[in-house]
């Protein structure tokens, strides 16, 4: 990109600083946080029970309910990485993806593209969970899911995008 200065370099994330002229003339400094993309995948055992992770999340130190989702790796589509995902994080694997839709979680700052898909046909493996993500899973119908949401128990953007898109907030 012209007019692109890089400052940080790292595994996952790139920071860009870049000056852009926008459309009412105005030229604006960014700070632009590079990221390769990632996966959420809404696993459903059955029409009325969906898989939930309990992970946490070492940057806020806490646990949180999450709907498993995972970065893109070099080269990967977001349909290969869902895939992936489902096994490392629950421990099943799906037969079916639909594509339910496509978020940017913080566009004023990041490149970052959510792909939310709907899976089913779940069958049981083995869990390949990584050694440096923390999961309990749980299985939970779509009243009890309502219930932490107004409890404020479910508070991840990506998670409260995934539940909407498939109806259940």
């Amino acid at each position: 990109m012209k007019g692109t200065k890089i400052i940080f370099k790292g595994k996952l994330i790139s920071l860009f600083e870049q000056k852009k002229r926008l459309s009412n003339g105005h030229i604006v400094n960014l700070e632009i946080v590079k990221h390769p993309g990632a996966a959420l995948i809404i696993p459903f055992l059955d029409k009325n029970r969906i898989i939930l992770l309990r992970q946490y999340r070492p940057v806020i130190d806490s646990y949180i309910y999450e709907l498993p989702a995972g970065t893109l790796k070099k080269g990967e589509s977001p349909i290969s990485c869902a895939r992936r995902e489902i096994i490392e994080e629950t421990g099943y694997s799906a037969k079916r993806f639909t594509k339910l839709g496509e978020i940017f979680p913080a566009p004023g700052y990041t490149t970052e593209r959510i792909t939310i898909y709907k899976a089913e046909g779940l069958t049981k493996r083995e869990c390949l969970a990584e050694k440096d993500e923390i999961i309990q899973t749980f299985i939970f119908n779509k009243p009890r899911i309502k219930k932490l949401f107004k409890a404020k128990k479910i508070i991840d953007a990506k998670t409260i995008s995934g539940l909407c898109l498939c109806g259940w907030l």
